[in-house]
């Protein structure tokens, strides 16, 4: 056996056997190939090892691997200013071929004629496409977004190899689709990479974007209709991205601990987790913590690990710290610090629940990391430093995966997460273009409690005194999440029942049918008190909803909640469920439980009240 050969048969073995060596973000990889014998392991081996060849190279590692090079070789203003032909001709003959032909990637058992659509509104062709030989045709088809030209190409059965969208970021990936050459074959597509391919049917009214599925195709070609379709997500170009990539943050990390921030992972009476970041220079991993008063102190270690956006020119990677505090005391105040921090800091504080039953938290809508939510969070912990916790209904940041969004919203709120837990959801920008919400993961530490099938944090819940909380992943699959919602609420006793996600089922502009279809009818079956969404950008609360008609009381239905942290947008106006409404400002809202009783308050910036609501039980 060559030296290649037995390298590739120790890594499979490593794969098999070690598989809790694996970090989480490797777990996908690490569950499939404990799932494989050692027989059939053996038998992929010998199928795959006629030869180690660098075309094992995926897209990914060729662009890891040129921005390395990139950083060593070019200053920022070089890096920031890459246009197309500089970009292309820093790639050698055979990183081409990778970006040619490892993007997508599948099995076809008969000759095929394989159609790429792209937007006829990118500028600039992919090198590879008329380089491998597909040939630009006269057929068309379109969204509302753009019209799609068809490229095409006849292959042989055996593997397809497609390239990348382009070296720009453009916001409309291409598709495919695939038909047999012969009129009456049948074409099987198998081994599909990336794994998990959906294939739909081409034909008006079809989606295209996994993560824009309302955006569907017309006029498509009578000729086309019937073949198999491809989907993909719009995002998948950043992959690939060299043009316009490269940022710089405004709030780069340094030796000293900052984007202190709490959150719950654990019951809030007895725990809680504290997170920060420092560069790459120290591994200080270290929480003191004492109760006010007490001359008792308490040390966590906690758990790292480096964050990396390979494109953020000035703090590419950081340490990323979570320590999680348990056996703490119910009703207790206590301080804490973050080593190398020496002595104990003024807001570096948090208390945990009392016995009664009473308590307060404030949500916001969407927030995008925009200074105004600075403002505006502020502005609510000064007027009520009493708030238990905040909450963000999704859409936090603009563009999920861009640290240095992140950066600046951690910064404009850095004075009140130190203190106060931070509980939210994703939105659709969150979860960046279709492409997962990876950063959102790593930033927030949450209940590991949600359904199988939903990324783990995304998706999760907690009670708080006499309250439960659903904080729900409306990005991803709605029938993936429907029986544990179920589960939640029908094993609660808590008094008080909400529900938060991104994507409302009562807006402005028209809701979610499958969400009211799926969702809404549980919270009417278990009667949820109220449902915090955001997304559409103004303020709407609803009549009490169920089965979806208005009803007399919150007593006898839900009532739907949407805001925006942010300055808004006009609604439209005379919705007939809708029971306030208000646009031109940011808002925040203040829900305080007293008992049975809830007071239900919304304000601006100046702390003029703009709705409030009481539901007594």
């Amino acid at each position: 056996m060559n030296l290649c050969a037995y390298a590739s048969l120790w890594h499979i073995k490593e794969l098999v056997s070690e598989n809790n060596h694996y970090s989480r973000n490797h777990m996908a990889k690490t569950n499939l190939f404990s799932k494989l014998n050692y027989c059939l392991a053996l038998t992929l081996l010998m199928l795959n090892l006629v030869s180690c060849k660098e075309d094992n190279k995926t897209v990914k590692d060729v662009m890891d691997s040129k921005i390395s090079y990139l950083y060593k070789t070019m200053d920022s203003e070089q890096l920031m200013s890459l246009d197309y032909d500089k970009v292309l001709s820093l790639f050698s003959d055979d990183e081409k071929e990778v970006l040619a032909t490892k993007h997508w990637i599948f099995d076809v058992n008969i000759p095929v004629i394989v159609s790429v659509m792209r937007s006829a509104e990118q500028k600039i062709i992919p090198f590879w496409l008329p380089g491998s030989g597909f040939v630009k045709t006269d057929l068309k088809m379109k969204n509302e977004q753009t019209t799609y030209e068809v490229w095409q190409k006849s292959f042989n059965s055996g593997t397809v190899g497609l390239g990348i969208n382009g070296f720009e970021n453009y916001p409309l990936h291409y598709f495919v689709s695939v038909a047999p050459q012969k009129v009456n074959d049948q074409p099987e597509l198998s081994n599909f990479f990336p794994s998990g391919q959906y294939v739909g049917t081409l034909d008006n009214g079809a989606f295209i974007y996994h993560d824009w599925d309302e955006l569907v195709l017309s006029d498509v070609p009578e000729s086309m209709i019937g073949q198999k379709l491809l989907t993909t997500v719009r995002g998948r170009g950043v992959e690939s991205q060299l043009t316009g990539a490269f940022r710089t943050t405004d709030y780069p990390s340094s030796s000293m601990p900052d984007q202190i921030m709490l959150t719950w992972s654990s019951d809030p009476e007895t725990g809680i987790d504290i997170q920060w970041r420092t560069d790459n220079t120290i591994s200080h991993d270290t929480v003191r913590y004492r109760a006010i008063g007490s001359s008792q102190e308490f040390t966590s270690v906690a758990g790292k690990y480096v964050m990396d956006d390979r494109v953020l020119l000035n703090d590419r990677s950081v340490n990323r710290y979570t320590a999680r505090l348990r056996d703490l005391k119910p009703g207790t105040r206590y301080e804490y610090l973050v080593i190398p921090q020496e002595k104990y800091q003024e807001n570096q504080t948090f208390s945990t629940p009392s016995a009664d039953s009473d308590f307060s938290f404030i949500w916001f809508g969407d927030t995008h990391h925009s200074p105004k939510f600075g403002e505006l969070i502020r502005a609510a912990e000064k007027r009520h430093p009493e708030t238990a916790f905040y909450s963000i209904a999704g859409d936090i940041v603009s563009d999920g995966l861009f640290r240095n969004q992140w950066d600046e919203i951690f910064n404009y709120s850095e004075e009140v997460i130190c203190r106060k837990p931070l509980m939210v959801v994703p939105g659709n920008h969150d979860n960046r273009a279709g492409l997962g919400a990876l950063m959102f993961r790593e930033l927030f530490s949450y209940p590991i409690n949600g359904p199988e099938g939903v990324e783990k944090e995304q998706t999760y819940s907690f009670k708080y005194k006499n309250a439960l909380f659903l904080m729900i992943d409306a990005t991803s699959p709605i029938d993936a999440q429907t029986n544990w919602i179920e589960d939640q609420l029908s094993g609660t006793d808590a008094t008080w029942k909400f529900a938060m996600f991104h994507f409302p089922p009562y807006s402005s502009e028209g809701g979610y049918p499958e969400i009211r279809q799926k969702w809404c009818t549980l919270f009417d079956k278990y009667h949820v008190d109220m449902v915090m969404s955001g997304h559409v950008h103004n303020y709407l609360r609803t009549k009490p909803m169920k089965d979806g008609k208005p009803v007399l009381s919150p007593s006898e239905g839900t009532v739907y909640l949407v805001s925006i942290g942010i300055p808004d947008n006009d609604p439209q106006a005379g919705l007939p469920f809708a029971a306030k409404q208000v646009s031109g400002e940011m808002l925040y809202q203040k829900v305080l439980i007293s008992g049975n009783r809830l007071d239900y308050k919304v304000m601006n910036l100046d702390g003029v009240v703009r709705d409030q609501l009481t539901i007594t039980k």
